[in-house]
This record gives structure tokens, sequence and C-alpha cells, in this order.
């Protein structure tokens, strides 16, 4: 998986490194028991601060999508159930784009369709296996 950061972006460095590793994971890219690229490694590659990389990997632990093990390191963790608080978040954060959406005039077939697809883009059961 290649880690593409925008350096000129309004979101931090630690949530586009955490986003591209959760669509990575949902796309198939990183499997279950597949095991991250050190902190170290990682901050070289992406040409970013150990810490930035340390927080980004503490929020993927906090969400359930990676474990870290002092010997193994960072491994993805399988696919599981949508929790409480993650459907709580998914449902801000539509609802927010569902805002915007609407205020840009996209229609709501418009809206859902790209929603589809970028659902079906998603291969969570791939990456168990």
């Amino acid at each position: 998986m290649i880690i593409s950061l925008d350096m000129s972006s309004d979101t931090p460095i630690y949530v586009q490194l955490r986003n591209q590793i959760v669509t990575g994971i949902g796309r198939g890219e990183l499997r279950a028991g597949e095991t991250l690229p050190s902190v170290r490694q990682m901050a070289r590659d992406a040409g970013v601060n150990t810490m930035t990389v340390n927080k980004t990997y503490q929020i993927l632990k906090a969400e359930g999508f990676i474990e870290i093990d002092r010997r193994k390191g960072a491994t993805v963790l399988p696919a599981g159930q949508a929790e409480g608080r993650f459907r709580e978040k998914l449902e801000a954060e539509l609802e927010l784009l569902s805002a915007e959406a609407c205020l840009k005039g996209m229609e709501k077939d418009e809206f859902l369709g790209i929603c589809e697809a970028m659902f079906a883009s998603m291969h969570p059961a791939e990456s168990e296996g």
C-alpha cells in the first residue's frame, strides 16, 4: 500500500495517515494479520515525524483496526461488528456530508449513488482470510 500525504492540506497529517490505512484495510490492500511497518519505518517512508505515526497507530488501536504488540508491532485486526460508538460517529459524519451535499445542490440519488459506489469498492470479507 502506498501512502500519499498532502502536506498543504488542512487535514492533519495523522488523520490523513489514519484514513489511508483504514481505506487500505477496507479495500483489502491490508489484510487481517498483516503487520504494518514499524513506527520508524512508516515515518521514514511517509516523510513525517515518528510522533505523528505513533499518534496514528494509537488512534487505529483505540478504534479497533489494529493491535499493537511490543514484539510483533502493529497488526491489522479482522473486520468487526459496527459498535455503538462507531455508529454514532458514522451518523454524525454522514449528517455533515449530507448537509454539505444538499447545500451544494446535489440530488439525493446522486449522493446515495456515490455512497453505494464507495461502499461497494470495499472488500472487508477478503481482508479476513
